[in-house]
């Protein structure tokens, strides 16, 4: 099929979620994939998500604290701005007020969020890029997530629909034995 520059059909538009500045200088890998923590708000990782609706896609913010292997911050959105993981940051923020030498294992370095994080005293860590296994485990969270809730009640009307449930499925994750 490359000989002859042929390709199967491709269903559906994927969305793109990833625009990086080459150019940019990098936060160094703290975290190397060793998601464990001996403490609460020691280690946070977050991802985020689609899902198509009725009015078009949304998309799904999570951060989650890998001591209590919980989330600490969500935000859903019809537009993929830093507004979406910066609303998942300041929830976070907002709930877990007592931080100290905290690691946020992101996985998009735009300018907004960093700085936030950095005047919160928080440090950015950022894996090796294309990397899956870099985010593991928020990745096995939002895996779930697709699997229980967005590919099972969908499909979905809109914004509000997700959003709802979003945040009935969050109150359900800390009672899982899911790692």
């Amino acid at each position: 099929m490359r000989r002859l520059v042929i390709r199967g059909v491709v269903r559906g538009q994927r969305p793109f979620t990833t625009i990086s500045d080459l150019g940019q200088k990098r936060a160094p890998d703290l975290v190397k994939r060793d998601f464990t923590a001996m403490r609460p708000n020691q280690l946070w990782v977050a991802d985020f998500m689609y899902a198509a609706t009725w009015s078009g896609f949304v998309y799904v913010a999570i951060v989650i604290d890998v001591y209590a292997r919980c989330i600490v911050g969500w935000c859903v959105a019809t537009s993929m701005k830093t507004g979406l993981v910066l609303d998942a940051l300041e929830q976070a923020l907002w709930a877990r007020k007592h931080r100290q030498e905290l690691i946020h294992l992101v996985i998009e370095e735009a300018i907004r969020y960093t700085r936030r994080m950095a005047d919160e005293g928080i440090d950015a860590s950022v894996g090796t890029t294309g990397e899956s296994y870099d985010n593991a485990l928020a990745k096995t969270i939002i895996g779930l997530f697709k699997t229980e809730v967005i590919h099972h009640r969908g499909p979905w009307k809109g914004r509000d629909a997700v959003e709802y449930a979003t945040l009935e499925w969050e109150w359900q994750v800390p009672t899982r034995n899911v790692w």
